[in-house]
């Protein structure tokens, strides 16, 4: 699941964006409301985690603008006032829920659970392609009833993978959607952890289902050389 976290103290954002990803999440940071509406128009987020106090928009410019253009995206909003009219009007401007600063990390991924739990009317929380299983609740995989042993990166690989099943998949869409978007394109990264899911698809006597198409990427499917 990809998450934007747009927060302008750096040292919250990276430590948002580094609980995140051990979490199993795809995090982005944004550091301005005009560079988080913008990466929030532009890619297709499960979550925003948006601070009130941000230069260029405020959080809530920027949550009533996507809540103009009918984005339905949950918003949790982040802010160190903590009035009761202050939460009512970040409420109103669209926002689904609202944390206090400080905050434990335990309480922001109890909540971002939450949200993506009520906020999924169009996301499918269970996938499935053959006899493979992706629960995106809980973070976990499994082949023909056996749970697979992933690491956060190759279980958010093989979520990918599922949601674009039989449909070629360039490396650079994987690192995009995977790795930070700044992740160097000429590394070798995602031939490496593709071939570790790859192996341990197969773990248990299945067939190969990831594949590679020399040139160009990986494409999942039930058929093909390996």
């Amino acid at each position: 699941m990809r998450i934007l976290i747009v927060e302008d103290d750096r040292k919250v954002a990276s430590f948002l964006q580094k609980g995140l990803r051990e979490e199993g999440y795809a995090p982005d940071v944004a550091h301005d409301g005009e560079d988080g509406l913008m990466k929030a128009l532009v890619n297709p987020y499960d979550l925003i985690v948006l601070d009130v106090m941000l230069p260029g928009r405020t959080g809530l410019e920027v949550v009533r603008e996507l809540r103009a253009r009918d984005l339905a995206v949950p918003v949790l909003m982040l802010t160190a006032r903590d009035s009761r009219e202050d939460i009512v009007t970040g409420l109103d401007a669209g926002a689904d829920d609202y944390l206090t600063k400080p905050f434990g990390l335990d309480e922001l991924m109890a909540r971002i659970r939450a949200l993506l739990r009520r906020g999924g009317s169009k996301r499918v929380e269970r996938l499935i392609y053959d006899t493979v299983e992706v629960d995106r609740l809980k973070h976990s995989a499994s082949r023909g009833g056996e749970r697979l042993e992933l690491t956060p990166r190759e279980y958010r690989l093989l979520e990918h993978f599922i949601l674009n099943p039989e449909r070629v998949i360039r490396r650079t869409e994987l690192l995009e959607k995977v790795w930070d978007m700044s992740f160097d394109p000429m590394s070798n990264v995602v031939d490496v952890h593709v071939a570790n899911l790859r192996q341990k698809l197969r773990e248990g006597g299945g067939k190969p289902l990831i594949h590679t198409v020399r040139g160009v990427g990986y494409i999942l499917q039930t058929g093909g050389e390996a």
